[in-house]
């Protein structure tokens, strides 16, 4: 049997426990939240053990155990740094912490420490993301040269997200995700997927801005929109985009020598992935309208039931790391795979307008109308 324990049980708390549901082998031995009411209704809900204070949990975590951080993105970098303080393997919500500086801390001490350090999301993981990765190591493509990786939302602000709710009734946190932004909030679904394929990025060309004024929270807002090209070391250009304001689009399509691999969900474990190949048809250049669809041979992993707008299970990274933990191999979901996808997520998220912009030195008018367009 292995062991987590839970500190922060908002709203994504909920859709951690329907993944537990799939480890039946993963019993949590506590519970904390400073809200001691939400607490109480969590707990009474999943039938699972609550603990008053912080330093209560990190005194009574098993050593062989992990630490989930589900806590607000505010307050990961403070948990993280406590729970590896008091010697224990920790996993955080993303991102692992809101500043580059505080997450090279976090790393260092991880590995002064020799703890594991994660961080979500772990859905590169996933059966759709290894089914593309098997795809790319055979060569089904080719040579990837181009990728796109749009991660829109639609435009929230219209949406009803004042009413969701998570199975024990904790509300969305739109505050904290309008605070944090979109592209810490979103990124990680793609990019987790991209430095697992092929791992560092070596540039980042990126501009965010904020274009929607009327969110609510306290405080600054975040960029609601950033456009980044991603250079790897390995060779991909990759374009990727984040927003809450153009229309819901989650595709990933990889353009290689020979042709197209491509995915329309980034949030569920389970997606369609499928290969065009590129065709000549009577002089025209195309990649195939029938496309294939790609399945690995085997059975993957647990799946849970679609909530909401996904269809993942967010124990997969803590599980890879509970079960590199009992084996005493090297966990995928290491501390240096999180420091770098926190750090390219940062880039592109502060980017700004002026973030390596070249100022244009000449300006025109729009053009007037033609008189039957007027």
């Amino acid at each position: 049997m292995s062991v987590v324990s839970i500190i922060g049980c908002g709203f994504v708390a909920d859709l951690y426990m329907r993944s537990l549901e799939s480890f039946p082998h993963i019993k949590v031995a506590g519970v904390h939240d400073r809200d001691a009411a939400r607490l109480r209704v969590f707990c009474d809900h999943y039938k699972v053990k609550p603990v008053a204070s912080l330093q209560e949990l990190l005194d009574a975590h098993p050593r062989d155990g992990l630490i989930l951080n589900l806590t607000n993105p505010s307050a990961h970098y403070e948990i993280n740094k406590a729970c590896l303080d008091a010697g224990h393997h920790t996993y955080s919500e993303k991102p692992l912490a809101l500043d580059t500086g505080q997450a090279k801390e976090l790393h260092a001490l991880a590995l002064d420490k020799g703890l594991m350090l994660g961080s979500a999301p772990c859905s590169m993981l996933g059966e759709a993301a290894q089914t593309l990765g098997r795809a790319l190591r055979e060569g089904l493509a080719g040579t990837p040269r181009l990728i796109y990786a749009e991660l829109d939302e639609g435009y929230l602000l219209q949406a009803a997200y004042k009413k969701w709710l998570s199975d024990t009734g904790a509300p969305w946190p739109y505050e904290d995700e309008f605070n944090v932004g979109c592209t810490l909030e979103h990124a990680g679904y793609y990019l987790s997927w991209l430095i697992a394929w092929f791992g560092s990025v070596r540039t980042v060309v990126s501009a965010s801005a904020e274009l929607l004024p009327d969110k609510i929270g306290k405080g600054p807002m975040a960029p609601d929109v950033s456009i980044a090209t991603l250079f790897f070391e390995a060779g991909p250009v990759v374009r990727m985009t984040n927003s809450i304001i153009a229309p819901h689009d989650h595709s990933l399509t990889i353009v290689g020598d020979k042709g197209v691999l491509a995915c329309d969900e980034a949030w569920d474990n389970a997606a369609k992935v499928t290969f065009a190949k590129r065709l000549n048809i009577r002089r025209k250049l195309m990649e195939s309208p029938i496309r294939k669809t790609l399945r690995l041979p085997q059975p993957t992993h647990p799946k849970v039931k679609r909530w909401g707008a996904a269809a993942l299970n967010f124990m997969l990274g803590p599980a890879e790391m509970l079960d590199a933990l009992k084996t005493g191999q090297q966990t995928r979901i290491s501390p240096d795979f999180a420091l770098h996808m926190t750090e390219v997520t940062l880039a592109i998220q502060n980017a700004g307008e002026d973030s390596g912009a070249q100022k244009m030195t000449t300006r025109c008018d729009p053009l007037e109308p033609m008189p039957w367009a007027r």
